[in-house]
């Protein structure tokens, strides 16, 4: 029933499913993050992560492709994907990181979505999610740890009651 917390403790889950159950989980992320990003389009989410990277991550390996993704449905497994493809063209090897992110962050609040991207540029330099992965999330996101969780709590709202952000 609270498959995206389950990793949580007993207390905490518990406390959403009172949430849930008093119907005031919604009442609670719309007091947190009452309006949604305008990064709607491929050409501005592309800017929103230059910018991110930019800022956080100057040495890192440039990217290629960053675009909202429809074909990521199953968000039990991912909410976005970085990928490494690398090439052999004669003597050079080329290679290229695309970042695609669930069309779901469309219509959400600009912290999830930075949340999304910042573990997905931690991919670039951190392949694993090890102690340095999450410490680099820190980094390019102060508040990573919380909004993940508020994103996590977004997705079960999102499966009890469906949209949340229209």
């Amino acid at each position: 029933m609270l498959k995206y917390i389950n990793g949580y403790n007993t207390q905490l889950k518990a406390q959403v499913q009172e949430l849930i159950e008093q119907d005031k989980l919604g009442e609670y992320l719309l007091s947190r993050y009452p309006d949604t990003h305008t990064y709607t389009t491929d050409k501005a989410l592309y800017g929103l992560v230059q910018e991110m990277k930019n800022t956080t991550l100057k040495n890192a390996s440039p990217l290629s492709k960053v675009v909202y993704d429809s074909k990521i449905r199953d968000i039990n497994k991912a909410l976005g994907t970085h990928t490494y493809i690398t090439r052999v063209q004669g003597a050079k090897v080329k290679t290229k990181n695309e970042i695609r992110i669930a069309n779901l962050f469309k219509k959400t609040p600009e912290a999830f979505l930075r949340m999304i991207v910042a573990h997905e540029l931690a991919h670039l330099k951190e392949k694993e999610h090890t102690k340095s992965f999450y410490k680099l999330c820190v980094h390019i996101e102060p508040h990573y740890h919380q909004l993940e969780f508020d994103t996590r709590l977004y997705l079960t709202y999102k499966e009890h009651f469906g949209e949340l952000y229209e």
